[in-house]
């Protein structure tokens, strides 16, 4: 039996940092694009807004672990944003695979948080899964990761 052919796909390096025109999220980095400017600014609504409205969403990162349901990416959101961390992330080295009415998003984060006065680097492994509803893309599913262990006992401090 022949192996199905296999397409090269090539990580994107430009950023998204929320900063860009998100339109009418319809496309798959206008999602990702709402997001980021959700996190940067610390928008809970925008939060809400880019977040299914199902209990089917599932998020499991270095700072709030595995949350199940519609309220948690709130809820985890929230805690973040009213530390004194002040955490700024980026999307980027990332592919985008849509079939369907899903896309997934893997990639990486760079950014920076606030700790005892000073900034510190921050490199997480990213991937986050959307849906169509309505025409429009919303998060179901994000996972992240902190491979330094030195970077995660930090980072999970300040927050």
């Amino acid at each position: 039996m022949a192996e199905p052919p296999t397409a090269a796909i090539h990580p994107v390096q430009q950023p998204i940092t929320g900063d860009e025109e998100m339109g009418d999220l319809t496309q798959p980095t206008q999602a990702l694009a709402q997001f980021y400017r959700a996190f940067n600014r610390r928008s809970l609504d925008l939060i809400d807004a880019n977040f299914a409205p199902t209990d089917e969403v599932a998020i499991d990162n270095p700072v709030g672990g595995i949350r199940r349901g519609r309220q948690q990416p709130h809820l985890m959101y929230e805690k973040i944003f009213k530390s004194p961390a002040d955490v700024k992330v980026e999307f980027w080295d990332y592919t985008i695979h849509l079939t369907g009415e899903v896309f997934l998003a893997v990639g990486r984060e760079r950014g920076s948080y606030l700790a005892g006065g000073q900034r510190s680097d921050l490199s997480i492994r990213t991937s986050r899964v959307f849906r169509r509803y309505d025409g429009k893309w919303r998060q179901i599913h994000h996972h992240g990761s902190i491979d330094d262990p030195n970077m995660l006992a930090a980072f999970q401090k300040a927050v």
